[in-house]
């Protein structure tokens, strides 16, 4: 009996071995960290006035202060509100409005509707008060001096609110007297409502 003596052909290798190792996969790049700074105290970045949907220069509008009124009756307490508010297009006319009500949002809603039925124009040079001055009412009394530019706005609370609505940029500020916003918010209107530019006072003395 007869017996093929064909050696058989060898087993092929698996595809896995013969298969180079794959490089490893490079470690994703850490993102860049960004830091989150604050608004510079001059506001140079932002646009000088805020302009409606409309192409005219919106209203600036910010709450000072909110109080809080508590009437004690038979069956507990009632809250009422009163709010606070300046008005302003940033180019020298600004407003200050007293609300009451309720709730907050309809205080502030009077507020707001009082001070811009009650707007005053005030004289500015550039981003800056032309001179000196000190506003007095009742026992608010508020001295504003004028700044070169990148100053910023040196003041806090009441007087920055009025300031900014007014499109103050540069000052430097003190509030000397009562700390009761009414009185200083008041206290800075005056302030602003003194201020002259050099040209009215030519006028006035030719005149004279």
């Amino acid at each position: 009996m007869s017996t093929d003596s064909t050696p058989s052909a060898p087993a092929a290798a698996p595809d896995n071995a013969a298969a180079p190792a794959a490089a490893p996969a490079a470690a994703p790049s850490r993102p860049r960290r960004e830091f989150n700074r604050g608004p510079r105290r001059d506001d140079r970045n932002k646009p000088t006035a805020p302009m409606g949907p409309d192409g005219v220069t919106a209203m600036v509008e910010k709450v000072v202060f909110i109080n809080r009124c508590a009437k004690v009756v038979k069956g507990g307490r009632r809250f009422s509100f009163a709010a606070l508010a300046v008005v302003g297009d940033q180019k020298g006319r600004i407003g200050v409005g007293y609300g009451k009500a309720n709730e907050v949002p309809d205080a502030i809603k009077k507020s707001t509707a009082h001070a811009h039925k009650h707007m005053v124009s005030v004289k500015l040079k550039g981003d800056t008060i032309p001179h000196d001055v000190l506003g007095v009412c009742d026992g608010g009394r508020v001295l504003l001096k004028p700044a070169s530019p990148g100053t910023g706005l040196i003041a806090g609370g009441a007087v920055r609110a009025v300031l900014e609505a007014a499109g103050v940029k540069n000052v430097l500020t003190k509030s000397m007297g009562s700390s009761n916003h009414i009185a200083v918010v008041n206290a800075t209107v005056n302030a602003l409502q003194q201020l002259r530019l050099s040209a009215d006072i030519a006028s006035m003395r030719k005149l004279s």
